[in-house]
């Protein structure tokens, strides 16, 4: 597709892709957003602009679609570790830290030697070690205790 249509950025889908990632990179998660949508119109297919996508869901704090994304990187390949971190941290994110777990465990498992997979994976085990420990739901927030009622100045 040239970049010629009405309202198409300037270049191809490979700088698209390029910049989308550097805006993800330095934190403009939604202004991200707006370029993969594009590229994923020529490049519907590809795992990297659909990784990205998750990533850049994640980080503008979508999370039920970066949940779904991320889910569907697990099942076109589910061999691929950062999908796994990815969702495991989205579960995370959702206080779903059963699966969370889960996920990062399997991230682990894959790529022993990174040291983010098993410092996810420690601290959902500690979250979890924590909860259990003080006969709390193990996923979902925790509802703090109601105040007292106020006295009254009668």
């Amino acid at each position: 597709m040239s970049a010629a249509s009405p309202g198409a950025p300037d270049g191809d889908v490979y700088e698209w892709f390029r910049r989308a990632t550097e805006l993800v990179d330095s934190g403009d998660a939604n202004a991200a957003l707006v370029l993969i949508e594009r590229v994923l119109e020529d490049e519907p297919e590809s795992t990297a602009v659909l990784e990205l996508r998750a990533r850049a869901l994640f980080d503008a704090r979508h999370l039920d679609e970066a949940l779904a994304a991320f889910l569907q990187l697990t099942e076109i390949s589910p061999d691929d570790d950062y999908a796994h971190y990815g969702l495991g941290m989205t579960f995370w994110r959702l206080q779903l830290f059963g699966q969370a777990e889960d996920q990062m465990a399997i991230a682990s498992v894959m790529r022993p030697e990174q040291i983010k997979y098993r410092h996810a994976l420690q601290q959902v085990r500690a979250t979890l070690k924590a909860r259990a420990e003080a006969d709390l739901p193990l996923d979902g927030p925790i509802n703090a205790p109601s105040a007292p009622p106020p006295r009254s100045s009668d």
